[in-house]
């Protein structure tokens, strides 16, 4: 019997009584229970929880890859970047070993008394490289091999608590809405933070006036990458009195920041001058290989000059260098990975019943464009879709098998064929 209104009729679970406002359901053998509606909606809260916990696969070594699986993920989706590649596989192994040994205590002992056992410390890591080298997406691929939530944040639209901007909690509420709200499976997902670079003091001597998008923000950030429980408000925003939080434990989540860093190589250079260089030159003449050695020479003293503040570097203790993108890299990059652009391209128009071809040389002018625009791997798929934009309006249009070629040509000069020659007949080739 559903709806008792009576008001001797009291809830089985909470004891109030029953109402107009407060239905009651009943159950039981004899229908000698009663559970009024506030208390279904907290059971069926309670069950949700247990079901999104279960859903969690607790973290195992024996589900860890190994560095070198990590690394052969890593190069079906990201071309070149080899030695960014090993740190980074290193550096997410030692991660989450961390934390499947402290989950089981099987952590070694190495005191006599056996009190206190050994307390690994997360390693965050630090990515300098240019824009379009890879940063974001080495960092994206790894979370997709490992299924754990991910987010990215721009550090730029952080800003101290209070003052207008973001405040730096919400980076994690964007980590917990990557994991659908379920805030264990966020606690142990990733953080990439780019443009660290462009939030650096204005010099190394403290500013007596507030730096609210700089300094404070590292200062604010520092906090949570250490490893905190930090309040984040459920719906964004600023904080305010009474408002409910949610709370998260950062302990376990692997931050990765990234940043260009233009002109660290500078800093580097100055300080090891007085030293024998071995790069047989200034930064002009540098090859790419001299110019990464140079940049993997990075210490704390050359980033705290820089602008990065020396406790914020302390919590990002591997520090590793990714090269600037070259024509040959940038040319694999459009055909090579097992989501590459040109093959995105090929299954959109197959869809259309059009065969796309790229001749060898329009990948290569293709690349050129890339380099000359300096937007890196970044802006291959604005350039392929500028390129082809007349081709995607017009092939829906024309029925039947259709095939098109492009070509050195056609990239150089930025049009397609007219319409009338382009999709004429069964097979039309430019």
């Amino acid at each position: 019997m559903l709806g008792f209104h009576n008001e001797n009729n009291r809830c089985s679970f909470c004891g109030r009584p029953g109402g107009e406002k407060r239905p009651l359901v009943a159950g039981g053998p004899n229908n000698e229970l009663r559970i009024c509606s506030q208390c279904v909606e907290a059971c069926e809260q309670y069950l949700i929880g247990l079901e999104n916990e279960s859903s969690l696969t607790p973290i195992d070594l024996s589900d860890v890859s190994s560095p070198k699986e990590f690394k052969e993920y890593l190069d079906q989706y990201v071309v070149g970047q080899d030695y960014a590649k090993k740190v980074l596989s290193v550096a997410v192994y030692n991660h989450y070993k961390r934390m499947a040994a402290q989950k089981s205590g099987s952590l070694p002992d190495f005191e006599a008394d056996g009190e206190d056992k050994v307390k690994i410390e997360k390693s965050n890591v630090l990515l300098i490289g240019p824009t379009g080298s890879g940063k974001t997406l080495l960092a994206k691929t790894l979370a997709q091999k490992l299924n754990v939530p991910f987010a990215i944040a721009d550090a730029t639209t952080l800003t101290e608590a209070g003052y207008v901007g973001e405040d730096v909690e919400n980076v994690l509420l964007k980590l917990i809405n990557a994991a659908d709200g379920n805030v264990q499976a966020a606690e142990r997902g990733i953080i990439f933070i780019d443009e660290i670079d462009k939030i650096g003091r204005k010099s190394e001597n403290t500013s007596i006036t507030r730096d609210v998008s700089g300094e404070g923000v590292q200062q604010a950030l520092l906090k949570i990458i250490e490893g905190t429980v930090a309040s984040v408000p459920p719906q964004g925003g600023r904080k305010h009195p009474n408002q409910e939080m949610i709370e998260i434990d950062t302990t376990n989540i692997l931050f990765i920041l990234g940043g260009a860093f233009v002109g660290i190589d500078k800093i580097i250079e100055q300080r090891i001058a007085g030293k024998t260089m071995g790069f047989g030159g200034n930064i002009g003449t540098m090859d790419e290989s001299q110019k990464m050695e140079l940049l993997n020479q990075c210490t704390p003293d050359d980033l705290v000059k820089f602008g990065l503040i020396p406790e914020i570097i302390g919590r990002m203790p591997i520090t590793v260098a990714l090269k600037e993108l070259t024509k040959a890299d940038l040319t694999r990059i459009l055909t090579e990975p097992k989501n590459s652009i040109i093959k995105q391209l090929k299954a959109s128009f197959a869809l259309d019943d059009l065969d796309l071809e790229f001749t060898p040389d329009a990948l290569e002018e293709i690349a050129d464009i890339a380099i000359k625009q300096k937007t890196g791997a970044r802006g291959l798929r604005s350039i392929c879709e500028k390129l082809l934009m007349d081709l995607m309006y017009e092939a829906p249009s024309i029925k039947g098998k259709k095939k098109f070629t492009v070509t050195k040509d056609i990239v150089l000069s930025g049009k397609l064929p007219s319409p009338e020659t382009l999709l004429i007949g069964s097979k039309v080739t430019a």
